[in-house]
């Protein structure tokens, strides 16, 4: 399989802040037990990154993104 990029991820993501938050929240999902969506030996990092990239994972993520508070 091809190396998966950033630029790869982010066709599906629209930032690389919400790539990070995405990719570790698939990671959680993964080592808990969830089963891979795209078929590789990698570690579950690479999995995640390989699986956002094929547009196989969708999460509400916007919605549990901490906000951030603007400084006076």
């Amino acid at each position: 399989m091809a190396r998966v990029t950033v630029e790869d991820c982010l066709e599906q993501v629209p930032n690389r802040f919400s790539l990070i938050h995405l990719a570790f929240q698939r990671v959680k999902q993964l080592r808990a037990g969830d089963p891979q969506r795209v078929q590789t030996k990698n570690k579950e990092v690479v999995v995640a990154l390989r699986e956002i990239a094929a547009g196989k994972v969708d999460f509400p993520f916007e919605k549990e993104l901490p906000l951030v508070k603007k400084k006076d």
